[in-house]
C-alpha cells in the first residue's frame, strides 16, 4: 500500500531531477506522476481526417514510487510517514520526524 497520494507534496530523492519538488497529479500501483518533474518529449502522429497536426509534446512521464518522499514543510526535507487512528477512529498519516499529520493540499 503507498503512503503517497494524490495532491501530495513530494521532492525527488533519485534520477535526474533529484532534489526538486512537485505535487502528485495521479498514483498508480508502484508509479507515480509528479507535476513539472521527469519531463519527456513525445511524438504525436498528425491526422489528416480529423485536421491535426502532428507536434513534439512535452509532458510528464511516471516516475518509481521508491524514488519520491514526502515533503515535510516544517522541517524542509524529505520524510518518512507512518499511520495512526486518532479518537474518533479515523486513519491518519503522520510525519515520523515530528509527529505532525500530514496536510494533503487537493
Amino acid at each position: 500500500m503507498a503512503k503517497i497520494k494524490k495532491g501530495d507534496q513530494v521532492i525527488l530523492i533519485a534520477g535526474k531531477d533529484k532534489g526538486k519538488q512537485g505535487v502528485v497529479l495521479s498514483v498508480s500501483e508502484d508509479r507515480v506522476k509528479v507535476e513539472g518533474l521527469n519531463i519527456v518529449k513525445k511524438h504525436k502522429k498528425g491526422n489528416q481526417a480529423a485536421g491535426t497536426e502532428g507536434a513534439i509534446v512535452a509532458q510528464e512521464a511516471a516516475l518509481h514510487i521508491s524514488n519520491v518522499a514526502l515533503f515535510n514543510a516544517a522541517t524542509q526535507k524529505a520524510d518518512r510517514v507512518g499511520y495512526r487512528i486518532d479518537e474518533a477512529g479515523v486513519k491518519t498519516r503522520f510525519f515520523k520526524s515530528n509527529g505532525e499529520s500530514v496536510a494533503t493540499a487537493k
